[in-house]
């Protein structure tokens, strides 16, 4: 019974055991083609616990200006910048925008130990730290900054926007409230009797891995796709598990996470002062995604006529991490131009 909570609760999504995959066959590590309308720099900078950070910054080959509206992008939850993140910055650049793929704390090639561990407080802090490094950025308006936070990663982009008023806009794509799955599972399924028999696990394990003096990994993504399998879980293994979408920095490819992460994450609800949000949103969820719900739910507590809820037909979750004919790069491009671009 646990056992079947702690993969429900945490990760059903994002990991993996074990797999040797070619990858890039050149410099180019990304899982997606290089575009020859941006320049891409390696660069790094810390948050404020000390962590740090390893981004690329795409920019503009054609700058129109000498101070550029800026987005700072992470996500999926478990993914590396080389993967879903760093297509969505691309294609922004591409759009005249500065952007910056980031890996989050304790991932992919940014620093933190243990590894593999993630949090609602730093988490959230994380898109902080990519605005200090826009902010401060020369190429860069300090006054034009916003965020795209891709499925885990964009609640904490959204718990980010409830902070940070140097966020001017925020996109969300394809969003799940990681602390709300780890504590209540998937549509609210776990009741309060099942929350303590899982934190009651979580916390022998805590005792474990103290003595042990290693952290023990969530169960990954399985290797192959079952008939049995929910459908969303073969959509998560059709895009980490091929070379459609694996990366061998990525835990959604390769690993699992921290196993007491969830910890944290049940306890410390993110967005409870989403409603204060007054800088532009704009979420965007697929029509068939068995995560709509975190979308809809989250946007009923945004106040104000700049925020929009864009359901895209046909689309299911994994959709919007790499499907170009689904993901709506055009009314992202209008949503910052707009609140970015145009409001000077």
């Amino acid at each position: 019974m646990i056992k079947k909570l702690l993969i429900s609760l945490f990760v059903l999504v994002f990991m993996i055991g074990g797999m040797n995959m070619a990858t890039a066959k050149s410099n180019w590590d990304k899982t997606f083609p290089k575009s020859d309308k941006v320049e891409v720099k390696k660069v790094s900078f810390k948050n404020r616990y000390g962590i740090t950070f390893v981004g690329d910054l795409y920019i503009p080959k054609n700058k129109t200006e000498e101070k550029m509206a800026a987005i700072a992008v992470s996500g999926p939850f478990g993914a590396v910048k080389e993967q879903v993140s760093g297509r969505y910055a691309q294609t922004m650049a591409e759009k005249g925008f500065i952007s910056l793929a980031f890996d989050p704390s304790y991932t992919g090639e940014s620093g933190g130990e243990p590894r593999d561990v993630a949090s609602p407080d730093i988490n959230t802090e994380d898109f902080s730290a990519a605005v200090d490094f826009l902010v401060n950025y020369k190429g860069v308006d300090p006054d034009r900054i916003g965020v795209i936070g891709i499925c885990g990663f964009g609640g904490f982009g959204l718990n980010a926007a409830v902070i940070d008023t140097r966020i001017k806009a925020t996109v969300t794509i394809t969003m799940y409230d990681m602390t709300r799955v780890s504590a209540k599972g998937y549509n609210d399924s776990i009741d309060e009797n099942a929350r303590y028999e899982l934190k009651s696990q979580l916390n022998k394990q805590r005792s474990e891995d103290f003595k042990n003096g290693t952290y023990a990994k969530s169960q990954g993504l399985p290797d192959k796709i079952t008939e049995d399998m929910p459908q969303f879980v073969k959509d998560y293994i059709g895009y980490y598990k091929t070379e459609r979408g694996f990366h061998k920095r990525s835990i959604g490819s390769n690993g699992g996470w921290n196993m007491t992460s969830s910890l944290s994450l049940i306890n410390m609800p993110i967005l409870a002062y989403s409603n204060e949000i007054r800088s532009a949103v704009l979420m965007v969820h697929g029509e068939n995604a068995h995560s709509r719900y975190f979308s809809e739910d989250a946007f009923k507590n945004l106040k104000g006529d700049n925020k929009e809820l864009f359901i895209v037909k046909g689309a299911n979750h994994v959709d919007l991490y790499d499907n170009l004919e689904k993901i709506p790069f055009d009314k992202i491009e209008q949503f910052f131009t707009k609140y970015l671009k145009e409001n000077k």
